[in-house]
């Protein structure tokens, strides 16, 4: 904008040097109009005296150096004299036709008596021309000026405003094809200067936005794969635990009936063994749970739809989830804080059951947990005494599909969103889950709101 006002200022300037050269133009040919009809009047007064003076010898008056034409005749209208430079007819000049003509004339006096006329061949056309053209030229001075401004506007406007406007609107164009790879070229001198960066801003975020969303895609079907794989390991030893049973099933059921009584007994043994089994497809069972659980979550909070549904909850009942998802009993609970807190349990045990799952999988060693009291908030601290976590990764295990650079190549099974779920359930219970490593283990802090 500043270059448009100075633009605006000096054709402003050029107008009022324009207006001033033609007034002067004008000025300068009325004086000088005005100044030759006044010398023309004190000429012929001066000749005129001449002429009074000496009227049976007027040639004393070609002594008179001048270039003005005039003839003196007599009252008859008969040629005395003449300055005109060329021959009069007789009987062409008289008063009636300097009248007509509009010629300045002057009668010749002898005393009271008039004897002649002294008539000056000039109606004054001369110096209305003279006039006239310095009108015009002045006015052509002007016009120029004008034009000249006016193209020099023309031109900053479209370099300033109609080529900008018109990289914009192509630029746009690509944009809506997606085409964002190719940066907005910025000219601060121009009125869009300030715009165009800020549609090349628009355009970066709208490419890294379009990068995450491929990334997301990716990491989805990643997902996806990694999901499809981790279910087959339950599936299959579900499969193999079922068809052991039922050979089992199957060999006791043709040993007893080759006997006399008819009825199938198991000895204790046996029924250990049974037992053992049922227990393996209730782990593998409860293993599928937790994975499609996991996937249901974030899917509905992709979808904002993932609702929690806070109740007071006895404080001790953390102690019972903890215990149902120990199934190797590494966890070592200690002193429980006999308080009321607001959660909701279904989610509470899918983030606990989430952090111990983590632990079994990466430390596979002993498991403190501990609770202390904290303000509002009761604070449920889960250690495990494994390798830990490297400190420029402890803002980013909790980011969702993210999993440590140490256990992408470790070869074991997971999809990076243990975590991400946990601590999206902890903030949608008014909590928080703030993950730690100080070199002995790796620990989970859990931020549970009282009642």
């Amino acid at each position: 904008m500043k270059t448009y006002y100075k633009i605006t200022g000096i054709l402003a300037v050029l107008f009022v040097i324009a207006m001033m050269v033609f007034l002067l133009i004008t000025r300068d040919a009325q004086l000088k109009s005005h100044e030759v009809s006044g010398e023309t009047i004190a000429l012929l007064h001066r000749i005129a005296k001449i002429a009074e003076e000496n009227p049976n010898d007027l040639s004393v008056l070609d002594k008179e150096k001048h270039e003005m034409a005039y003839v003196i005749t007599d009252l008859s209208n008969h040629l005395l004299y003449s300055h005109a430079g060329k021959e009069i007819p007789e009987g062409e000049i008289s008063v009636e036709n300097a009248i007509q003509k509009r010629y300045p004339y002057l009668y010749l006096l002898d005393g009271s008596k008039a004897w002649g006329v002294i008539v000056l061949l000039d109606d004054g056309t001369k110096a209305y021309q003279a006039l006239t053209w310095r009108i015009a030229a002045a006015i052509g001075i002007l016009c120029l000026l004008l034009i000249t401004g006016m193209i020099g506007y023309g031109l900053y406007v479209r370099k300033n405003i109609i080529v900008p406007f018109a990289k914009m609107k192509g630029f746009a164009a690509k944009v809506a094809q997606g085409k964002l790879d190719e940066p907005l070229a910025m000219d601060q001198s121009n009125m869009f200067g300030a715009f165009t960066e800020s549609f090349d801003i628009m355009r970066e975020e709208l490419a890294a936005s379009k990068e995450r969303e491929l990334m997301l895609q990716k990491k989805e079907r990643e997902l996806v794969a990694s999901l499809s794989h981790d279910l087959k390991t339950p599936v299959t030893g579900i499969q193999v635990t079922a068809e052991l049973m039922q050979m089992r099933m199957s060999v006791k059921k043709e040993g007893e009936s080759a006997s006399s009584h008819g009825d199938v007994t198991f000895t204790q043994e046996e029924l250990s063994m049974l037992s053992a089994d049922a227990e393996g497809i209730r782990g593998k069972a409860d293993q599928i749970a937790t994975l499609l659980g996991d996937l249901f979550t974030t899917t509905l909070d992709d979808l904002g739809e993932f609702k929690v549904k806070c109740q007071d909850e006895d404080s001790r009942s953390l102690g019972d989830i903890v215990k149902s998802f120990d199934d190797r009993g590494l966890a070592m609970l200690g002193e429980i804080p006999a308080v009321m807190i607001n959660v909701d349990r279904k989610c509470m045990s899918q983030v606990i059951g989430n952090v111990i799952s983590n632990s079994y999988k990466y430390a596979n060693t002993k498991i403190d947990v501990d609770f202390r009291i904290s303000e509002h908030y009761l604070e449920m601290q889960i250690r495990d005494h494994g390798p830990g976590v490297p400190s420029g990764e402890l803002d980013l295990i909790t980011n969702k599909f993210y999993r440590g650079k140490d256990w992408e190549n470790s070869g074991k099974d997971g999809n990076g969103l243990g975590l991400y779920i946990a601590k999206t359930l902890m903030q949608k219970m008014n909590g928080d889950l703030i993950a730690e490593s100080d070199g002995d283990g790796f620990s989970i802090t859990l931020v549970i709101p009282l009642s």
